[in-house]
């Protein structure tokens, strides 16, 4: 299963609920605010940190660019281009977009 997350986790708790529902071996895509949480800061207060090794997490590459935070990324979360978003919707068909 694919979880794909657009808050940020100080806007809504959406990031929390996907992480408390999601299982080991999904994943989960962070998109426009919510890389945010892909910080070492952001991880840290969005409970991401712990995650980390349950699941595979990714955040979009040009929304971490939009927001100038390219290279500041949490060590064990992968950036992708939107080549790499398509190709993770083809790898896992069941996705949810929390909102």
């Amino acid at each position: 299963m694919l979880h794909i997350v657009n808050k940020s986790p100080t806007q809504t708790n959406a990031l929390q609920s996907c992480l408390r529902l999601a299982k080991p071996g999904h994943a989960v895509l962070l998109t426009e605010d919510a890389v945010y949480a892909a910080t070492a800061a952001g991880a840290e207060s969005a409970g991401l940190a712990d995650p980390l090794t349950q699941f595979k997490v990714y955040a979009l590459q040009p929304d971490v660019d939009a927001r100038g935070m390219a290279g500041k990324l949490v060590e064990g979360v992968t950036s992708v281009d939107y080549a790499g978003f398509v190709d993770l919707v083809a790898e896992h068909p069941n996705n949810q977009s929390w909102l």
